[in-house]
């Protein structure tokens, strides 16, 4: 009796821990609509409650999925309070998706992203990001039924280890980022990818441009298509249920006058924490693929 009440304690204790760890997206609302009354109804509701929609695309030319990237005065002010690379943190992504019969509207996990990019400076933001989950789940609660089930990882991940997150020994972490670019100021780095942007590179689309107000940061976001862009490597990653089709798209950030962006062994490891390694085998190619083709805009 004595070792069956231990074991019992041990259990509820591993459930408890569980239930803290945080995981990458949210499973939001369900609903029976089209994905394209969906995306009309949730653009509407994102500004109601002070979310700003500043772009969205259809991701690895799936007419299944749809991405809806936003940003809020919350998030600008965290990233203004913080600098440098949390620039990234800038924006927040919904996925919608058609999943068995059903429009499912999910979106990564406010706490779990600004956690891995914020790391030891996260208290300082926090109150920004508990006001941009509140925020988020009224928008979505308007589309559906509210379910607020986190998922994209079976166990979760602690706060603090989110903080100094990587896949495994060796593989890099939030800050060994790649640098595709140094110029001479932050107005070169900008116009040089604007040009690109505008005179057309192959395979590489925007999707959004965010300038962060009174520092030097501009974070990007870029659709990857091509036979080595989001077409090749998502059906790969992304086979369970619910999908992860908020994981997209992939950014670049305009710091000073360098351009980064994050390793792929890191951000796709971040959205996939559960992924095997045999899975990443198979997309062992791809960091340096999405490498390659945002290279194009800083060349």
């Amino acid at each position: 009796m004595k070792n069956f009440v231990v074991i019992l304690l041990a259990l509820f204790t591993l459930n408890a821990v569980s239930a803290q760890n945080l995981k990458p997206y949210i499973l939001g609302a369900e609903t029976t609509e089209s994905i394209t009354d969906v995306k009309v109804l949730l653009a509407e509701q994102l500004e109601m409650n002070g979310l700003h929609l500043i772009g969205q695309y259809q991701p690895a030319a799936d007419s299944s999925r749809w991405v809806m990237i936003f940003s809020s005065d919350e998030l600008i002010s965290a990233v203004q309070k913080a600098g440098d690379l949390t620039g990234f943190a800038a924006a927040l992504r919904i996925g919608i998706t058609e999943e068995n019969g059903k429009t499912v509207v999910s979106y990564t996990t406010p706490e779990y992203w600004g956690n891995a990019y914020f790391r030891d400076d996260f208290k300082q933001v926090s109150a920004f990001y508990e006001t941009v989950t509140n925020k988020l789940e009224k928008a979505v609660t308007a589309i559906g039924t509210f379910k607020g089930s986190p998922f994209g990882s079976e166990k979760g991940i602690a706060a603090k280890k989110l903080s100094g997150y990587r896949y495994m020994i060796g593989m890099p972490r939030f800050d060994d980022t790649i640098r595709l670019a140094e110029f001479d100021s932050y107005q070169a780095a900008n116009d040089k990818i604007g040009s690109s942007i505008e005179n057309g590179v192959p395979n590489v689309d925007l999707v959004y441009k965010l300038d962060i107000p009174d520092q030097e940061l501009t974070l990007y976001g870029f659709a990857l298509s091509g036979e080595k862009g989001e077409e090749q490597f998502l059906p790969i990653i992304d086979f369970g249920n619910p999908k992860h089709t908020a994981f997209l798209p992939y950014e670049i950030l305009v710091m000073g006058n360098e351009v980064h962006m994050l390793h792929g062994r890191y951000r796709i490891a971040l959205s996939f924490p559960d992924l095997k390694m045999r899975t990443f085998s198979r997309i062992m190619s791809t960091p340096g693929n999405i490498e390659d083709l945002l290279k194009q805009l800083v060349k």
